[in-house]
């Protein structure tokens, strides 16, 4: 008799109930083709610019709640990205197109328009933002579950 190590991912060792059933891999294995991973980087650092605008223009528009949503929205893709693609880049990514984008609109054109206040709002959406962007592209993401199976 057997004992229950030796049963492999193919079921029991001997030709008992479950012999022969082929388990699925799980977690199935990520793409890693490396040009789909920079197109995902590419649409995150993207849509870190287009909150990075909405987020400039909403935060001194609706003062108090617009700086909420501004902040809120910009965590939200930064934590999204780094959970998305499991890496500090992917929340990296994001927060590189906030802030590059931010701080070109904080600017002022030779025409004397701007578009950021000098108010505390901007600056709490500015320090927040890059605060937000740095810890969430450095907190440690959990590593992915794995089957019980596989090491026992």
């Amino acid at each position: 008799m057997k004992s229950g190590k030796d049963e492999g991912r193919d079921g029991p060792a001997e030709g008992g109930k479950g012999a022969g059933r082929q388990l699925p891999d799980w977690p199935a294995p990520v793409p890693s083709a490396r040009i789909a991973r920079m197109g995902v980087y590419f649409v995150l650092l993207v849509l870190g610019a287009v909150a990075g605008t909405a987020g400039s223009l909403m935060q001194s528009g609706w003062f108090p709640g617009g700086l909420v949503l501004a902040l809120a929205g910009a965590v939200g893709l930064f934590w999204g990205g780094g959970k998305l693609c499991r890496t500090r880049v992917g929340a990296a990514a994001p927060g590189v197109g906030w802030a590059v984008t931010v701080v070109l609109l904080t600017t002022s054109r030779p025409e004397g328009d701007f578009l950021f206040g000098a108010g505390v709002g901007s600056y709490v959406f500015l320090l927040g933002g890059m605060l937000a962007a740095v810890m969430c592209a450095t907190i440690a993401l959990p590593a992915p579950p794995v089957p019980g199976h596989k090491y026992r």
